[in-house]
């Protein structure tokens, strides 16, 4: 009842997910034969296009191996470089100077706080398969309301980080 695109049904060896996004729907479940049954169900009611499994969804990359599932967000965080002009920019070793002290009063405030607002939400959403920059985006994100040129310059050295290694 949280979620709903997502939805649920069975239990154990039965259970299926069902995930939706406008025109995209994710399937699994541990049983391949509910799985396709519930497949050629919905191909009865709908016109759909199975189009394999899952490799890219939402900007998330999802490859399969014999080890695991591994997701990655390495396009997205290129596209991103791209999109602010940093995909040529000098790497940066770590995601934040540990010395750094964020103010909400230090400095003028931003003449278009739009474009922070839009960069850390982007960062936000990068943060899913990205836990090492997990705690300099929940710090810049404290100043959405009222964005400052510091706060802008620790983002564009977050971006050079994300340039040293995007996936």
């Amino acid at each position: 009842m949280a979620d709903y695109s997502l939805f649920t049904k069975g239990q154990g060896d039965q259970f299926i997910a069902l995930l939706v996004y406008v025109d995209d729907i994710v399937i699994t479940g541990p049983n391949v034969q509910a799985i396709n049954s519930l497949k050629d169900f919905l191909h009865s009611e709908f016109k759909l296009k199975d189009l394999g499994n899952l490799k890219y969804f939402l900007g998330i990359e999802i490859a399969r191996s014999n080890s695991g599932i591994v997701i990655s967000q390495r396009h997205y965080t290129l596209q991103l470089l791209e999109d602010t002009g940093y995909l040529s920019c000098k790497p940066a070793n770590a995601p934040m100077d540990p010395k750094t002290h964020l103010s909400f009063h230090e400095c003028d405030l931003l003449t278009d706080a739009s474009q922070y607002r839009r960069l850390i939400g982007r960062l936000l959403y990068l943060t899913i398969s990205r836990p090492d920059i997990t705690y300099a985006v929940h710090k810049l994100s404290q100043f959405l309301s009222q964005p400052r040129l510091p706060h802008l310059k620790v983002a564009h050295h977050l971006l050079r980080y994300l340039k040293s290694s995007p996936g």
